[in-house]
């Protein structure tokens, strides 16, 4: 079957598809909200909110690895759903155990990477859905309202979570998070998605040969590997450092919740404007272009806020940090939609999962014991400055170049017929 061959309108599906997974989503930002904070406010400790980072994004990259094979190799709805059914299972032990008192650190922590199990399956195949359900000549514009969704949900979910977790403690987070999970695989259940061809014969080829052959494609197209390399300089140099951004607030300006809550808010404000910018006047701007713009604001961003010595000033800068994260993140997830075919696309976002899931514990292991030794300001200067110097490098790198020069080709308009439809 091909990929947008369906029995429904695909503006029906899609909105299915998006509710069910905002829906799920924002349950699931309110669990990593609350459970972030009650490590910071509790232990005071950037030690412990590395070893958060670790279990929160290790495990997911790497079952990632296999969540992108079993996406190619199976109908990714049937994987998203039991992926989604498995984290809420997970959740709702955790919520059991600390409503009878148990809140020891390791337990909390088993939990999180039990869910980052989840996520690493659940991820590489909700991105290699997107295109399945999308026309092509629409990528850009759904990824961008995708991106808006879920930057709303981001900015509900911190005040949410500081709500919920100010009011009646971080257990009731959790059978919220619940909730969602069931109503998300709910909506996801009537979204029709086909099954590839080559799923349905999937097992001609083993798992190896499936990770070797994701491999030697990013290897063998020159696009994709750049881009790899810039998300992997992102993850390391600005998203693990913002890690840590909430434990300067406690450290630096008060340690009430309202601060934190305030701090998410600043930076889900910002998304929520990117992501409108990117489903509207941005939607059919150059995809390299942008992502070069984002990157090197976010080297400036981070620079300032390890300079600011005002709590608003910092939300300030957490705001623009935000408004950069849609121009990134859009194109980058459309330029590996369009340029990777559909078949390996499961693998293609299980190594960017890979990425993502493992660059910012490996950064939050150097940054989070700094921040025990040094101050967070100069971790964020540092850490900015050095996104800059090195994105520069990339850019020159032959990859970069061939990255850059495709990027002129003009971007696919809307059919009649897609615009109709």
């Amino acid at each position: 079957m091909k990929d947008n061959e369906q029995s429904v309108p695909w503006r029906r599906n899609v909105t299915l598809f998006l509710t069910g997974q905002t829906v799920s989503l924002f349950g699931s930002m309110v669990v990593q909200y609350a459970v972030m904070w009650w490590v910071t406010l509790e232990t005071r400790s950037g030690l412990a909110v590395a070893l958060y980072a670790v279990a929160a994004f290790l495990p997911q990259g790497l079952v990632s690895l296999f969540g992108g094979v079993l996406a190619d190799r199976m109908n990714r709805r049937v994987l998203v759903m039991i992926a989604d059914a498995c984290i809420a299972a997970a959740t709702l032990v955790l919520a059991m155990l600390m409503a009878n008192g148990v809140t020891d650190l390791w337990i909390v922590l088993l939990a999180v990477a039990v869910r980052s199990v989840g996520a690493g399956v659940q991820t590489p195949a909700v991105q290699a859905i997107i295109p399945q359900i999308v026309p092509a000549e629409q990528l850009m514009r759904v990824n961008g309202i995708f991106q808006t969704i879920s930057s709303a949900m981001a900015l509900l979910a911190p005040a949410a979570a500081g709500a919920i977790y100010a009011a009646v403690g971080i257990v009731p987070v959790f059978f919220l998070d619940v909730v969602t999970a069931v109503a998300g695989i709910g909506l996801l259940a009537l979204v029709a998605v086909p099954t590839l061809e080559r799923a349905a014969g999937a097992g001609a080829s083993s798992y190896r040969q499936d990770l070797v052959e994701g491999m030697r494609y990013i290897r063998a197209n020159t696009v994709v590997r750049w881009l790899l390399i810039v998300y992997t300089i992102i993850f390391l140099l600005t998203v693990a450092p913002s890690f840590v951004t909430p434990l300067m607030v406690a450290r630096t300006f008060g340690s009430e919740e309202w601060m934190l809550a305030v701090l998410e808010i600043a930076f889900s404000l910002g998304m929520l404007l990117g992501g409108v910018l990117m489903s509207t006047w941005l939607a059919n701007r150059g995809r390299v272009g942008l992502i070069l713009v984002a990157v090197y604001g976010f080297g400036a961003v981070t620079v300032g806020l390890g300079l600011s010595t005002n709590l608003w000033v910092f939300y300030g800068f957490m705001f623009v940090l935000g408004l950069l994260v849609p121009p990134f993140s859009t194109p980058f997830m459309t330029l590996i939609q369009e340029t990777v075919e559909a078949t390996m696309h499961g693998r293609v976002f299980s190594y960017v999962s890979i990425v993502m899931a493992l660059a910012t514990p490996v950064g939050m292991v150097v940054f989070g014991p700094l921040a025990d030794v040094v101050s967070v300001e100069a971790l964020l200067i540092a850490a900015g400055l050095a996104t800059v110097v090195v994105m520069a490098i990339s850019t020159r790198l032959p990859s970069g170049r061939a990255a850059v020069a495709a990027s002129r080709a003009p971007a696919p308009e809307p059919s009649a017929a897609e615009t109709s439809s």
